[in-house]
């Protein structure tokens, strides 16, 4: 190679190197963007989300955050640390929505079950930011649902429009808003994941037709509402299964059919007739390791429908055990919800064909149902 070539190509690389060691110097000066960067224009939002966020604005108005305060506790009623419900400081907070145009606000039991018991108080904040106070109109703690009444309010937000949950379908969409760890009107999505769940709630109660979603249900979420792709209630958000105690994609709500049949109830009269037939059970452990498959009848209360009918509770003398209920409307009967679900299939003044064991012979008995407490059947 000639000189005069070997020195180009020399040249060209020393170059090529000085360009490497000065380029990081030589960049920042060249492209920093020193002022405020131009804005991308962007096309329409797509379908699905301008569909979202007409449901949001539409329907956020009318989902509150409800404050309840024990009586047992020293600090105010607004003097609000924690906001996480469940988390103690004795503010149990949730969620709950406007139902009709009296002021009217329905939540979880479990929201206000404590401050209601111990005498306390309950507020409730809109979402225009002003805090009402609030009176308790009634619980149904075997639905896990309560209903308040806001007290005097410039601007009452528009009750939340109602759908059925008689034809929902796995798949989909869902729509919670709520207060989760108190922070105001949270929106998730998801899909109902299953429906006709059964769910436990208190006295051997169990709700049926639970919709499960994988929508994100944290604490705080209780008693807000669970919507369809209309904006209409489809249900109320109740619980989560959760390790953590955090979403896991795993949410329940109680089924709109039973909160629109439980919450005028409430309204009218303060509780839920419940219908029964006068027992009180045995417990369900004491009567699985006695290896007793059925509902164990520990007391039949005087002059209600089973004491008629002849039923016979536990021998308080001897502790012997007296009829056993396997069986009700023709479906076996192997704990209490068994139970409770058949005779609240046939209502209040009906009646319900009863299989009873006793002394190990079983007979057919039918015994007519009446309005109960809520710790009976």
């Amino acid at each position: 190679m000639p000189d005069r070539t070997r020195r180009l190509v020399l040249a060209l690389v020393l170059l090529l190197l000085g360009l490497a060691v000065v380029q990081p110097y030589v960049t920042p000066l060249l492209y920093s963007a020193s002022t405020p960067r131009l804005i991308a224009a962007r096309g329409d939002l797509a379908g699905s989300e301008k569909t979202t966020i007409a449901l949001f604005e539409r329907a956020s108005p009318s989902v509150v955050h409800v404050f309840a305060q024990s009586a047992a506790q020293d600090r105010g009623l607004l003097d609000i640390e924690n906001e996480d419900e469940g988390q103690g400081g004795g503010t149990q907070t949730g969620t709950g929505f406007v139902w009709d145009g009296a002021g009217h606000i329905v939540t979880n039991t479990h929201v206000v079950q404590s401050a209601a018991q111990s005498g306390g108080s309950v507020s409730v904040r809109l979402s225009s930011g002003d805090v009402v106070l609030a009176t308790l109109v009634g619980m149904a703690p075997s639905y896990d649902l309560a209903v308040l009444r806001l007290g005097r309010t410039a601007h009452l937000p528009p009750p939340l429009a109602i759908g059925t949950s008689a034809d929902l379908k796995v798949g989909q969409s869902t729509f919670a808003i709520g207060n989760p760890f108190g922070l105001d009107h949270t929106l998730t999505t998801g899909v109902i994941s299953a429906v006709r769940r059964r769910m436990p709630t208190s006295e051997g109660r169990e709700v049926s037709g639970v919709i499960q979603t994988d929508a994100a249900i944290n604490p705080g979420n209780s008693g807000g509402p669970l919507l369809d792709s209309a904006g209409r209630l489809i249900g109320v958000n109740t619980a989560i299964v959760s390790p953590s105690g955090a979403s896991a994609g795993i949410g329940f709500a109680i089924p709109v059919d039973v909160v629109n049949r439980v919450v005028p109830e409430l309204i009218r009269a303060g509780r839920v007739r419940n219908p029964g037939i006068g027992i009180i059970a045995g417990q369900e452990a004491t009567a699985a390791r006695l290896g007793i498959d059925g509902v164990v009848v520990l007391r039949v209360l005087r002059g209600s429908p089973a004491a008629q009918a002849g039923i016979g509770g536990v021998d308080p003398q001897s502790g012997t055990v007296g009829d056993v209920i396997v069986s009700a409307g023709g479906r076996d009967v192997h704990r209490l919800a068994d139970l409770t679900a058949a005779i609240a299939e046939a209502g209040i003044g009906a009646s319900v064909e009863l299989g009873i064991l006793r002394d190990g012979r079983l007979r057919q008995v039918r015994v007519g149902t009446t309005d109960v407490a809520e710790n009976r059947q």
